[in-house]
């Protein structure tokens, strides 16, 4: 399905009936990885799922964004839903989200948060990655110079793909200014505003997002619990996928 919000073509879900529940997927992710939760849930919730701006179908944001314009890109997507009290599920970056969503004023009563390795703990650089960045820092100023880049074009693109993530280097030029925007940015303050109940679950085997920010959020958030998923990683609702689905029925109340 399509809408326009704020200019923007919006691809997104919206199946079943019942109470909603939102999706918010992941950095670099969209709707279709949550098909398993959707089919899931929509015999007991009206489901919906955009695919966040500059992301699967829908369209890049007009600049480059922080993580508080996607939480109004949220509360605008769901103007046209009736959403009294709202479920929220985030993985990864959509859990950023949801996390700065219930530090804000909304039109709804936040029921349920579920996250599911989650972001919002800004790691700790090493020294390593310290010097690596500094170094960064200086070869972009030198291969910025015009005479530089009209010697070697391509020197300045090659330096960010050796330094650059996989995130990095797989985005557009505007969504990686977002992306440096949104993963600088630690929600570690923000996490006792979620005082409803929320659900964590991690894979234990989680490189991106590692178990132990999950057990950071447990400790901050109120009414949270941590449950961990043995054998899977940062994608464990697609890695566990029946035990994911199975714990999420119970926490639902999924008939």
């Amino acid at each position: 399905m399509k809408k326009e919000i704020n200019g923007l073509n919006i691809n997104y879900l919206c199946e079943g009936s019942g109470p909603p529940v939102l999706l918010l997927h992941g950095w670099g992710a969209n709707i279709t990885l949550f098909r398993g939760i959707v089919d899931l849930l929509k015999s007991s919730y009206t489901v919906l799922a955009p695919d966040l701006p500059g992301f699967g179908e829908s369209d890049e944001p007009p600049a480059p964004w922080c993580v508080d314009d996607y939480v109004d890109f949220v509360l605008d997507f769901l103007k046209d839903f009736p959403t009294e009290k709202l479920i929220v599920l985030g993985h990864s970056f959509g859990g950023r989200v949801i996390i700065k969503l219930a530090s804000r004023e909304t039109p709804f009563t936040l029921e349920k948060v579920i996250l599911v390795d989650a972001a919002g703990v800004k790691p700790k650089k090493t020294l390593r990655q310290k010097i690596r960045q500094r170094l960064f820092k200086i070869g972009k100023r030198l291969l910025s110079l015009r005479l530089v880049k009209k010697l070697f074009p391509n020197a300045l693109e090659n330096l960010r793909k050796r330094s650059g993530s996989a995130d990095y280097n797989a985005a557009s030029p505007l969504m990686r200014q977002t992306l440096v925007r949104v993963v600088n940015e630690d929600l570690c303050d923000l996490m006792p505003n979620v005082t409803c109940p929320a659900l964590l679950i991690w894979g234990v085997n989680d490189d991106a997002t590692p178990l132990a920010d999950g057990q950071t959020m447990e400790r901050l958030m109120p009414e949270a619990a941590l449950v961990k998923i043995e054998n899977a990683g940062h994608y464990s609702f697609l890695e566990q996928p029946a035990l994911v689905q199975r714990i999420l029925a119970s926490f639902l109340n999924v008939k």
